[in-house]
């Protein structure tokens, strides 16, 4: 089948470590080596010191395994009840739920993913189900499933407990990696499932530093979360997710029921593309601060969206967007503030209204920062005091501010008292398959660009159909609410966010 070529080849992308080291599993004891096997550490281990429910299951060898062909672990409950299966032999182990996804028609949508990730001589098992609250489990594998490792056939040698959940409608929810402490989950996407379906109060949850390898998704019915780092520096949230593993290449041979966006702003573009990102979001209300969001898909690995917000009402506050094609996306209101965005195609794009302020955006390649598809007389992007910047190896006059398209002739893009380095084009602007003519109500505005040094920019080889601002228009523009349809994201809600 042509989807399981197309997750073969990316699974050298699908194992790169996120830009932080994952968390120590603190106080987990080591498991006993049984006897006549080779010394591992089994985690989670022992039913002393139950764990989070969305727990994944490590095995760490004294060198590195590599994951045989066939093959099963399983997860049973006490009483030998199967709960959960990973086997090599069955493509369908590479699929599963996530955040309760359903599709355009209300059906289940399934994610690809990597079931089996290993990292060094640790062996990372993360399982298609969450388990049950305060329940005792014992895990058995298969041998070969790690080539030349033994088999773990007994009930004994892998055994833990899960701990009792917060209560119900619980305001405040913590994530940490270790599952150690006093932390509810062990991942965002556990803690996000947490919250009841239609919301109608805010819910907060607090990420501990740490590396977070998931695939993050918010539905619609998850309105009013906000998930809030220590910091962008300390706390990572990424998967190398991308349009070959559940994008438009891998989605084009299933079924449009099982396959279409939910909420789609642009019926046809938008059939597929919604399950690439790292991080998507298609709820109202959504809030992210002092986090990293990393789509670790290499250089040249297809379309992949760091973070994707398709709701009203989005703010990122403080945030880093890592990825190369396509990083940011917004779709809807959206605020953004105090953040640093990087990649090097469209990787500021969708929608719009979206409001950008005090924040980097920095070019990792030839290319072109923004491509924003909005319709007739409906809000685009406004970039307010950003600065623009370049990797090293991005040569001058090579990267534009933005490109379109002829099928969205009425775009809008406006940059307002904007730092930009030498690596923007004297042009500034671009069109595909067009000209200025079948875009005749394009919107390619700016006012106060100046250089590194504080001088102004030289804009006078502009494309022909944009414009620079005057004085008085620049700051109509510079009001977010002006934009954003009388939302002003800068004043705080009742809540406190």
């Amino acid at each position: 089948m042509r989807w399981l070529r197309q997750i073969t080849a990316l699974a050298a992308a699908v194992t790169l470590p996120l830009a932080v080291s994952p968390p120590a599993e603190a106080g987990r004891p080591p498991a006993p080596a049984a006897q006549g096997r080779p010394a591992s550490v089994l985690s989670p281990q022992g039913v002393e010191r139950p764990v989070c429910t969305d727990t994944p299951l490590r095995i760490t060898f004294d060198s590195p395994p590599r994951l045989g062909r066939t093959g099963q672990l399983q997860v049973h409950h006490a009483d030998g009840t199967l709960v959960d299966v990973v086997d090599l032999a069955d493509p369908g182990t590479r699929q599963r739920g996530i955040g309760g996804a359903l599709t355009a028609y209300g059906e289940v949508h399934r994610w690809f993913y990597e079931p089996v990730v290993i990292d060094g001589n640790t062996a990372s098992v993360y399982l298609h189900y969450v388990l049950d609250p305060g329940q005792e489990y014992y895990v058995t594998m298969d041998e070969g499933f790690f080539r030349g490792k033994e088999a773990i056939d007994d009930h004994d040698t892998w055994r833990f407990r899960t701990r009792q959940g917060p209560p119900k409608g619980t305001a405040r929810l913590t994530v940490g990696g270790a599952g150690g402490g006093d932390v509810d989950f062990c991942t965002v996407q556990g803690a996000v499932d947490f919250v009841p379906e239609n919301n109608p109060a805010p819910v907060r949850i607090d990420v501990a530093p740490g590396s977070y390898r998931e695939i993050v998704y918010v539905s619609q019915t998850k309105p009013h979360i906000t998930v809030s780092g220590e910091s962008a520096a300390s706390t990572v949230i990424g998967y190398p997710n991308n349009s070959v593993l559940n994008g438009d290449a891998a989605m084009s041979d299933v079924p449009a029921r099982q396959s279409y966006c939910p909420r789609r702003v642009l019926p046809q573009p938008d059939r597929f593309n919604c399950w690439r990102a790292a991080f998507g979001v298609d709820a109202d209300d959504f809030r992210l601060e002092n986090v990293t969001v990393h789509n670790t898909t290499p250089d040249g690995g297809s379309q992949a969206e760091a973070f994707r917000g398709n709701g009203d009402r989005i703010v990122l506050d403080r945030v880093r967007v890592l990825s190369h094609q396509d990083s940011l996306r917004l779709q809807g209101r959206a605020f953004v503030t105090g953040s640093y965005i990087e990649g090097d195609v469209d990787f500021v794009w969708g929608t719009g209204g979206v409001f950008v302020q005090d924040s980097e955006l920095k070019s990792l390649d030839i290319g072109y920062i923004s491509q924003i598809r909005n319709g007739e007389d409906q809000p685009g992007n406004v970039f307010v005091r950003t600065r623009l910047t370049r990797a090293d190896t991005v040569p001058d006059g090579s990267v534009l501010l933005g490109r379109i398209d002829k099928r969205f002739p009425a775009s809008q893009v406006v940059f307002l008292d904007s730092v930009m380095d030498a690596h923007v084009a004297p042009v500034g602007w671009g069109i595909s398959d067009g000209d200025c003519i079948t875009v005749d109500r394009l919107r390619f505005w700016e006012f106060g660009s100046t250089g590194p040094s504080g001088d102004p920019v030289d804009t006078g080889g502009r494309l022909a159909c944009s414009r620079q601002l005057d004085a008085d228009e620049a700051e109509e523009w510079r009001d977010p609410a002006h934009l954003l349809d009388g939302w002003d994201p800068r004043t705080p809600t009742t809540d406190g966010r």
